[in-house]
């Protein structure tokens, strides 16, 4: 009978195991506006997605080129979170600065 149980024990922890997958990931964009500064830009970076200086100016600059660019990859609600923290501080510095998530 201990034999039976052990081996059911095992079965189980494997199921639980298969079942359990990593989350789904999302890439938080920023997209580009004629009127929100560069310099702002740079700060959201720092400020908001932790980028070093040089990793925030390269992200910029690629927002500023191509219309869009990535400021990180999270699970969906820190996602979330990151474009509400943009929005806001937008709203508050009065530029029109949006971003938006995206499944990776």
């Amino acid at each position: 009978m201990a034999d039976y149980i052990a081996q059911a024990g095992k079965g189980a922890a494997l199921k639980d195991k298969e079942k359990l997958e990593r989350p789904r990931r999302y890439k938080v964009l920023l997209l580009n506006d004629d009127y929100t500064t560069m310099e702002f830009v740079v700060e959201v970076l720092q400020g908001i997605f932790k980028r070093t200086p040089d990793e925030a100016m390269a992200i910029m600059l690629n927002v500023h080129k191509n219309g869009m660019g990535v400021a990180g990859v999270y699970v969906k609600s820190i996602a979330e979170t990151k474009v509400s923290q943009v929005h806001k501080l937008a709203q508050r510095m009065e530029f029109p600065l949006r971003c938006t998530l995206e499944a990776e």
